[in-house]
């Protein structure tokens, strides 16, 4: 898993409690959200797409972190049709290491936003500090 596999991620991406995919704007772009109680309107934390025979995942950044990975990964550029300031496009050849630090920080920003009652739903326990 050292660089972006579709099924490889896909499978960590849906391993979050309460994920699932759905796919909204066709066949080539899977989304991954976090299911909602009471049948609310589900978030999303991941997109991942074949663009040009190329795997890219766009997965929400806190805006600080994500100027820091882009200027310490080429593979992390602004996320690709999204909000440029919230998101992260990551390319293949990113370590995997960061990868699943950026899937589950994505995760977590997505869940913090949710109310507490959801949060606890999901067995959330909060933000974990990363060194």
């Amino acid at each position: 898993m050292g660089t972006v596999d579709y099924e490889s991620w896909r499978s960590v991406l849906l391993s979050m409690p309460g994920a699932f995919e759905d796919f909204p704007f066709g066949p080539e772009w899977a989304v991954f959200k976090i299911s909602r109680r009471d049948n609310k309107k589900a978030k999303m934390f991941g997109l991942m797409v074949h663009r040009n025979g190329v795997v890219n995942l766009n997965l929400k950044c806190d805006p600080t972190l994500a100027e820091q990975l882009r200027a310490a990964n080429p593979q992390i550029t602004p996320g690709y049709h999204m909000s440029k300031k919230h998101w992260n496009t990551v390319a293949p050849g990113l370590d995997a290491e960061t990868m699943l630090a950026m899937i589950e920080d994505s995760y977590d920003l997505v869940v913090a936003s949710l109310p507490a009652a959801e949060r606890a739903a999901l067995g959330w326990k909060g933000l974990v500090e990363r060194g």
